[in-house]
């Protein structure tokens, strides 16, 4: 079995890959090449040495061949252009999300058409396919049915692929699974450019004896989720049997993810509880209507019963998320 990861020196490819080289194993099957493509390699990565791995190293558009060059059995798709350059960038966006994700589902297409297998193709979209509109705003709690209305480039892009994917998948000429992702903290690591990006800084750079910048209001509700509890998401949907009943994968309607809801003024409450006021107090709040006017058009509740379907649930509290980043990344916190 040939398993793909796209983005797979990203955040949460590595911690995929990593998962899958535990095991050597996909729903019980050998893997017997795992492909690591990205447009930026990281040699510091153990995984990239490992026997089983070959990397693909460049912009995914321009390196499908060599993705291709073996039938490919399973694709996770999780690189991507993040929000707040989508936003900045509208070209930049719709290249990175919406042309390359057209150009893999036809390369996808074409192994099919060509009698080899069908590659099951696993994406990682995001809760900000949702957003209110003050013509048709939100269901307090939003599920599956909730109807998508995106308020940034991202979302959209996003919410185009998703579409992409059903409809490829409705034809029969891939198996397309969709992950609707959860804002993922304690993301470790520099900050990168997505809008969400404080609600992990706002805990990783105090607890490193950092400032942080918290740019929105405390009282704001968002939907979190552990870098764990994702990545453990992530490969349920992937492995998921089809059909209907617990524990399987119903339809081609996209997963969210379980969400922890959690207000900002709890997450730092908590930093404060876990690290003491001399940590907590390197936060400073400091507005930005343009990053706060798009985490805020996010859900915050979910109803989680179809992940609770597939045995997912969310994190139990955020005192859990920031101790499994304690044990995850004790190098990265002062004093450790």
């Amino acid at each position: 079995m040939r398993v793909v990861i796209t983005g797979a020196f990203g955040f949460l490819g590595r911690r995929l890959a990593t998962a899958l080289l535990q095991t050597r194993t996909f729903s019980g099957a050998p893997i017997t090449r795992l492909v690591l493509a990205d447009r930026i390699v990281q040699p510091d990565f153990p995984a990239a040495t490992d026997p089983l791995v070959d990397v693909v190293h460049g912009d995914l558009i321009d390196r499908l061949e060599d993705v291709f060059a073996e039938p490919v059995d399973v694709l996770f798709h999780l690189a991507a252009a993040v929000s707040a350059e989508c936003e900045a960038d509208f070209d930049l966006g719709m290249r990175a999300n919406v042309d390359t994700t057209r150009a893999l589902l036809a390369a996808a297409r074409a192994q099919a058409a060509a009698g080899g297998p069908t590659v099951r193709v696993v994406f990682a979209s995001s809760l900000a396919v949702y957003g209110s509109s003050p013509a048709l705003p939100l269901p307090s709690v939003v599920s599956e049915s909730s109807l998508p209305m995106p308020r940034s480039s991202y979302g959209t892009q996003k919410l185009i692929c998703e579409h992409l994917i059903a409809d490829c998948t409705r034809r029969g000429v891939l198996d397309g699974r969709v992950a609707r992702l959860m804002t993922v903290a304690v993301r470790p690591g520099r900050p990168n450019a997505a809008a969400s990006g404080f609600l992990s800084g706002i805990v990783r750079e105090p607890l490193a004896g950092l400032p942080a910048t918290c740019p929105v209001q405390p009282d704001l509700r968002v939907a979190l989720a552990s870098p764990r509890r994702t990545v453990q998401g992530i490969l349920r949907i992937a492995e998921a049997e089809r059909g209907v009943g617990p524990g399987r994968l119903e339809g081609h309607v996209p997963v969210n993810l379980p969400a922890l809801t959690v207000t900002v003024a709890e997450m730092l409450a908590t930093l404060r509880q876990v690290a003491g006021d001399a940590v907590a107090d390197l936060v400073t709040m400091n507005p930005d209507p343009a990053i706060e006017a798009i985490v805020a058009s996010w859900p915050a509740v979910f109803d989680n019963r179809r992940a609770a379907a597939l045995g997912l649930q969310p994190d139990p509290n955020f005192l859990s998320v920031v101790e499994d980043y304690l044990a995850d990344h004790p190098d990265a916190v002062q004093g450790d």
